[in-house]
């Protein structure tokens, strides 16, 4: 029995520019990702692999096609709706922390939690939880600048992961880190992948990460074609 999905590209087809000197980025993207997946999409650089993913995730709008999360098309919802949508059911991760430099560790991870106005001390613990099993509860006073280059981005994980998303959105989450922050940090989001149940989607030019997700995806001249 199939599983339902959470996320759906449907005939996904994007363009840049127009007329003569159009370039097709996606022809016909088809995916479908459930609870708990990993997937992986691969591809050279210039491909559209981030393209894909901020479609996914509601960032930007196709030329053809659509996008469904829990069913319902992106297209069918009003701005705000969007966006609250995608604030209760999709956490992104970026090549690029984003962390706000003025906040602690802890502030930052509890940030996504007071924006839904939950109340502080219940996202503060909430954050602490997330934080210690990133392995950085100690570290939940620092600020940003007194964290590594890793910390910093696992710090950015447990934020995209302590409203308990349906999909973590990955571009690159490790492209800015040597290898032995890298494989930590993906070890993370694996790990958490597995304990919440949410489905993650990595985009990643890195082949050992990649090999280490349960289905991969390769973008090449616009379509999507699985890897055995």
């Amino acid at each position: 029995m199939s599983k339902t999905p959470i996320l759906q590209a449907v005939s996904l087809s994007k363009q840049y520019g127009k007329g003569p000197t159009a370039v097709d980025v996606l022809r016909e993207v088809q995916l479908e990702i459930a609870a708990g997946d990993r997937v992986a999409i691969i591809g050279a650089s210039g491909s559209g692999k981030s393209t894909l993913l901020h479609l996914l995730g509601g960032l930007d709008k196709p030329a053809k096609g659509e996008v469904r999360l829990n069913g319902q098309a992106f297209s069918s919802m009003s701005e705000a709706r969007r966006s609250a949508v995608r604030n209760q059911s999709l956490g992104f991760v970026y090549q690029f922390h984003h962390l706000l430099p003025e906040l602690t560790a802890l502030e930052n991870v509890a940030l996504p939690l007071l924006i839904r106005r939950q109340p502080a001390a219940e996202a503060r613990k909430q954050a602490l939880a997330l934080l210690e099993q990133v392995g950085l509860a100690a570290r939940a006073a620092h600020k940003p600048g007194e964290l590594s280059g890793g910390e910093r981005q696992r710090t950015a994980i447990a934020r995209a992961l302590v409203t308990r998303p349906a999909c973590l959105l990955a571009d690159e989450p490790t492209g800015n880190l040597d290898s032995d922050n890298a494989r930590q940090a993906f070890d993370c989001m694996l790990e958490l992948n597995q304990q919440l149940g949410t489905a993650l989607v990595l985009v990643t030019h890195d082949l050992e990460l990649a090999g280490r997700m349960q289905q991969r995806y390769r973008l090449r001249d616009g379509r999507l074609n699985a890897e055995s």
